[in-house]
């Protein structure tokens, strides 16, 4: 038996997703994982990209062996059942790491396709334990195994400020567009006693009206932003409103681990996260943050965080950050599919 991942063409890895993906990429790797397919690839043109990918679902006809286990990545757009029927014809077995689920994140598969298309692994990596107990209520019935937190590879570090000082600046990293995350325009009336500043792309600056509490960054690369940013705490919300994590982007937080809070840890930062998302408990028990149920709570929470308290979020954060920069969760969470598997 031998242990497998599909790499595959991709159209960029700048962006978040991508990132994941390519760094379980070097981890597999580094764990004796062989490329079933070809190797990874990155262009931008689609028809190449399809012809590539493509390519390398079809070399696994050649690769595999009876009872050797491959590791695919979900979604694989149009090819992962295909993929996932290439290994079950070669007698193989195939465990799939969940990035996203269609049903939540663009809105394109029914709740029956979604778990049609995930009945074809035979184990999956789940972001944590809601997102393992809402495949189960909607009827995936075979063995789920928990990530509980991505890991984030970096060259890059930044130990960052061990007090907040009078002021604490709180981050945000992500699309910045008033469509995609409404609230950030809301809060120019609401922060009195903290400063923001925003990375990403999208931000229409004009809609807000008093700047002062602002500072917009621009995009920056992951490295760099690791690298360079100086700040206290990095935000997990998502949504229309300030109040709360509302609407479809509000229901995927209740069950999806976002990858921002992985760049958030390498940099070093305590997060700050709404309480009813899936992520909470883990901060809560690992003290490296606050969960709160509106930002406006952020005024009176943050002023009243005392440097031992704050010291010791950094220290548990600089805990974690040394298990994400080594494949940590990746690596346990695979382990507990082979002891599954026994």
């Amino acid at each position: 038996m031998a242990n497998y991942y599909l790499s595959k063409n991709y159209t960029d890895i700048t962006g978040a997703g991508n990132k994941a993906k390519t760094d379980i990429e070097k981890i597999l790797s580094g764990l004796g994982y062989k490329n079933a397919g070809l190797p990874q690839t990155v262009y931008a043109n689609k028809i190449t990209g399809f012809i590539l990918t493509l390519a390398g679902v079809l070399r696994m006809f050649f690769t595999l062996s009876a009872n050797d286990r491959v590791a695919i990545q979900y979604p694989f757009k149009k090819y992962y059942s295909f993929a996932c029927n290439i290994v079950h014809f070669k007698k193989g077995k195939v465990v799939t790491v969940v990035h996203d689920l269609g049903v939540f994140r663009r809105k394109r598969l029914t709740v029956d396709e979604e778990i049609a298309r995930l009945n074809h692994a035979d184990c999956l990596i789940v972001h944590n334990e809601r997102m393992k107990n809402w495949l189960l209520k909607h009827g995936y019935a075979k063995p789920m195994v928990s990530l509980n937190l991505f890991d984030y590879l970096s060259s890059s570090a930044n130990a960052g400020p061990d007090t907040c000082g009078e002021t604490p600046v709180v981050i945000y990293a992500g699309g910045l567009s008033y469509k995609k995350n409404r609230y950030l325009y809301s809060l120019d009336d609401i922060i009195s006693t903290w400063q923001f500043e925003l990375y990403g792309n999208g931000f229409e600056e004009e809609k807000i009206k008093n700047k002062k509490r602002f500072k917009y960054n621009g995009f920056c690369p992951s490295d760099r932003l690791i690298a360079n940013v100086s700040a206290h705490y990095g935000l997990i919300w998502d949504g229309d409103s300030a109040s709360t994590c509302s609407g479809n982007y509000g229901e995927y937080l209740k069950i999806n681990n976002p990858h921002k809070a992985s760049l958030y840890i390498r940099c070093n930062l305590p997060l700050i996260i709404w309480k009813e998302a899936a992520l909470a408990p883990f901060i809560t028990e690992n003290r490296i943050g606050l969960c709160i149920g509106s930002i406006e709570e952020l005024n009176t929470a943050l002023p009243a965080v005392s440097v031992e308290e704050y010291g010791e979020m950094k220290k548990n954060v600089c805990a974690i950050n040394a298990r994400i920069s080594s494949g940590y969760y990746l690596t346990n969470a695979l382990s507990l599919v082979e002891a599954s598997a026994r």
